[in-house]
């Protein structure tokens, strides 16, 4: 009788099972420091009330209205974001939505309207492309263009749709997961792959699609939103301390910066 081979187990999603930060203790440590540090960033608060399931205030000129943004809002608002400021990005939202007030409108227009109405934002021509395209794509799937079905569907669901998207990645997929659907996911951007990688917390030689990998499968849950976005505030604010200086670690400069203690930690936990 022959054995039947053994079926190998499906590839790890993690790729760095060997290392060991950031365990949860340390990811609560450096919220509570960061938080004691910054307070919970104003831009970012509204965000937050959404998911506690409470409006926005009054004052939150800039932010979400105290309705939950449509999905497809907050996707199109992240690619506007791409490559620039926030600000910026959110006056490019403004024109476009002034210039078309229906997406049928952007995917019907053959000119360069749309670009015009972005051109604010940086990478007028690459941006709309890709607008167009997504907005042309979920029609023709769905046949009208919505993405509020994207609630009911699990992160991994999320992904596999949005992906299929030409110039929608990991990035901004995380972010729509995390600000727009209130889905627990860890975005990870230039200042939080910086800071990650000084105080130890993702190897000095990983890609931003790796560490997103590892940081996902390593913060729990509950710690993630508040500390992406106080690692993001951080990283504007303080970017002093994420430098590398000959390809090493280096300590920050300010002298009331919470992070040094924290940095090379995996370091500290194998002496």
């Amino acid at each position: 009788m022959t054995r039947k081979p053994k079926r190998k187990p499906p590839p790890s999603p993690e790729p760095y099972p060997d290392h060991p930060s950031p365990s949860p203790a340390q990811c609560l440590a450096v919220r509570d420091a960061l938080l004691a540090f910054h307070g919970f960033p104003e831009e970012f608060a509204p965000f937050r009330r959404l998911r506690l399931g409470l409006d926005s205030s009054p004052e939150d000129k800039d932010g979400p209205p105290s309705t939950p943004p449509t999905v497809l809002d907050g996707l199109v608002t992240t690619l506007l974001s791409q490559n620039t400021t926030d600000a910026i990005s959110r006056r490019a939202f403004a024109a476009l939505k002034s210039a078309f007030p229906t997406w049928d409108q952007v995917v019907d227009e053959e000119g360069k309207r749309l670009e015009d109405a972005i051109r604010c934002g940086g990478l007028a021509a690459t941006k709309a492309a890709r607008i167009r395209a997504m907005l042309r794509g979920v029609r023709e799937r769905r046949g009208n263009i919505c993405l509020e079905y994207l609630r009911d569907l699990s992160v991994d669901e999320v992904k596999t749709e949005l992906s299929r998207f030409k110039g929608i990645g990991p990035k901004t997929v995380a972010c729509v997961l995390m600000f727009y659907l209130q889905k627990d996911d860890f975005p990870v951007d230039t200042h939080v792959l910086r800071i990650t990688k000084a105080i130890g917390w993702v190897p000095a030689i990983a890609s931003r699609e790796k560490a997103y990998l590892h940081l996902n499968s390593k913060i729990p849950d509950d710690l993630k939103f508040d500390l992406n976005c106080l690692l993001v505030t951080h990283g504007k604010l303080c970017q002093s301390c994420t430098k590398k200086l000959g390809g090493q670690k280096t300590t920050c400069s300010n002298s009331t910066c919470p992070l040094p203690s924290y940095c090379c930690a995996e370091e500290k936990m194998k002496q």
